[in-house]
Parts: structure tokens; sequence; C-alpha cells
């Protein structure tokens, strides 16, 4: 049965991912994982592990995530056929596709509304959320590996905002400066902020970063004008970033497609690290990355779920993988991982040597 060969290791998850966002030399790169469920069944299977956490353990994962569940009431309106999501009220249809299928957002319930319904779009009362079972998760973990809190839906105003009101109408909200719309995403903001601080406080010292979203970039340029964010957008991320700082922890943002046109405004505001990195897009290639923002961040992603992992063979993963590491593990800082979920179209056996090129080629030697 095909397995992982790890490496050797000399430190503990936690002190291995504390020194990757301190730019530190550690035994091996971080290492992270994403992928939807299909893929995630498939390399169960191909590891012969007894379920996800017990696969995560195998390919070597060193953190995991905790947001508390929500309990409260149900305050969205359910449509038929479709996925209402608790939180944040938006919906999604299963689309079926040649290799499986996926829950795809529609039906967007604040799409072409009037200010006042969106005010009056409930968001959940902080209250309502069951913090005590994710300190009991984190309690069970602690000590096995490091821990964040948060997701790459929070706050990210421009991509699940979008999931609500659809993308067009986010934009031309951000762009007009609505006050209705950029409330209602202050206001979506908070409440996670809230549930985020009194997490921090119930777990005091067993949380050991934060994990941000914003999806800021085209394949090509920007969502919107550097102007703008810094108008509309960085004051909330700042909130989240200021929330760490008073628990003494460090921020790593998810930025989909070609976003570094706001890394230095992350830098600015504390952010210590960056998510996704989609080599293919503009301004995001491991080399660029580590010419203008080498040493002042540290770096998740670059491995793309649209090259060889997905279309080559096993050999060109490795390869691949060989060289981004070879790039990025220069002046420390590097977590490994995919830029997005791995999806149903990459090979489990690429997937597998995407991991061993991890352990193989991963291990600092300088």
């Amino acid at each position: 049965m095909p397995g992982i060969n790890k490496c050797k290791e000399t430190m503990t998850a936690r002190e291995r991912v504390l020194k990757t966002f301190n730019l530190e030399k550690t035994d091996r790169v971080t290492i992270g994982y994403e992928g939807n469920q299909s893929i995630n069944q498939k390399l169960i299977r191909e590891l012969n592990a007894k379920d996800y956490e017990e696969m995560l353990d195998l390919l070597g994962v060193d953190y995991r995530g905790v947001m508390p569940p929500y309990k409260g009431p149900f305050l969205f309106k359910q449509l038929p056929d479709r996925r209402t999501d608790p939180v944040d009220g938006y919906n999604m249809r299963w689309v079926e596709h040649q290799t499986g299928g996926y829950w795809d957002f529609c039906d967007f319930p604040l799409k072409d509304a009037a200010d006042e319904e969106i005010e009056a779009f409930p968001i959940p009362d902080p209250d309502d959320f069951d913090i005590r079972s994710a300190c009991d998760y984190i309690q069970s973990l602690h000590g096995r590996y490091a821990i964040y809190i948060g997701h790459a839906g929070v706050p990210d105003v421009l991509n699940s905002n979008g999931r609500i009101m659809g993308m067009e109408d986010v934009l031309v909200h951000l762009a007009l400066e609505n006050e209705a719309a950029i409330g209602f995403f202050n206001r979506r903001a908070d409440m996670y902020l809230k549930v985020m601080d009194r997490t921090l406080d119930q777990c005091r010292g067993m949380i050991d970063f934060m994990w941000l979203g914003e999806d800021l970039g085209t394949q090509i340029a920007p969502m919107i004008s550097l102007e703008l964010y810094r108008r509309t957008i960085k004051p909330i991320h700042k909130k989240f970033v200021d929330l760490a700082k008073a628990y003494n922890i460090p921020v790593i943002m998810h930025t989909c497609g070609s976003s570094s046109w706001a890394y230095e405004d992350l830098v600015e505001i504390g952010i210590r690290g960056v998510d996704t990195l989609q080599p293919e897009a503009v301004n995001m290639s491991p080399e660029y990355l580590k010419e203008k923002f080498g040493g002042r961040l540290c770096f998740r992603g670059c491995i793309s779920t649209a090259g060889p992992l997905a279309y080559g063979t096993a050999g060109e993963t490795r390869e691949y993988c060989r060289r981004t590491l070879e790039i990025m593990m220069k002046g420390y800082g590097y977590h490994f991982a995919p830029t997005h979920c791995i999806q149903d179209n990459s090979p489990v056996e690429n997937v597998v040597a995407m991991y061993q090129a991890a352990h193989d080629f991963g291990v600092y030697r300088y």
C-alpha cells in the first residue's frame, strides 16, 4: 500500500509553526492541507487511514483550525432544494460534474436589495455560538498540533458578501460607498470579531495564530483599487489584526488571485503571513514574492491546483514541488500547501507525490 515516508522530525508541530511565522529555521517546512470531500475520501483509502484526522497525520499536517459552532435559531428563509448557511445566510445548490460534484452559490438573498432590506438582513448573535465546545476541542488537541482560529471566510468582505448579494452588487456598493452595504459588511465582521475574541479569551494560551481571508485579485489584476481597499476594507482587516495582537498571536491571510498589490498594506497593519499564492496569477510567482516580500512575510501555498498536480504525472508533480520548495525555503518562513482545496480532477497518486516531496525536499539542512 503506497504511503508517505515522513522525514525525521526534531520539533513539535507547534514549535515548527511558530518558528515559521517568525522566519526562523525549522527542522522541515510547515505542512498544510485542503481538499474537497471527494479527494479526501480517495486519500483516506489510498493511505489506508481510518479517518480524515489520521489522513492528516500521515501527510504530516501541522495545524488544526477551530471556530465555535452556531447553536442559535435559524434566521433565514429556507428555499427548496437548497442548502442555506446558518451563519451567513447564503444559498447553495448541488452541481454534478464528470468527477463528482460541489455545492455552488446561488439565489443570492440580497441581490438588488434596497437599503432597508440590507439593513434588516439578520446577523447571528455572538451569544449563540458554542464557545465551550470549541475550547473542549482545542484542549483535546493541545500539545499535538498548532491551533488556529478563523478561516478564509473571515472577514472576507468581497467574496463572502458576494455569496449573499452577488459579487457585482458588492463591488458596486463598495465603489459607491453605500452606507447600508458597508454597514452590513461591518456588522457581519463585528459578529465574527466578538466570537473570536470570546474564544481567544476562554482558550487563552492554547490558540497559536489567527487565519483570515480576503479574495483580493483576479488572475490578472486587483479586484478593486488600492485606494478603495484602504478606505473600505483595510479598516475591517485591522480590527482583526489588532485583536490578534492583543492575544500576542500572528495572523495569516488567505488572498486569492493577483493580490501582492496589497501586501505592503497588510505588512503595515501587522499581518505576518499570506496564503493561497496562485503562482500563475500576475505578480504571484514564488520568485516575485520572495524578492519583494521575503523577510517580511511568511508564505503559505504556491503549489498550484491548476498545474501538474491536476494535469501532470506523479513525477511531474514531484519535480514541480521540488522546484517550488527550493525557492520558497530560502530565508525560511514557508508553509507548504496547495493554492486552494485540491479538487476531484487531481489524481490521488499526484497528491501523494506532492506530500512525499514535502518530506523529501522540505528538510532544512543548512
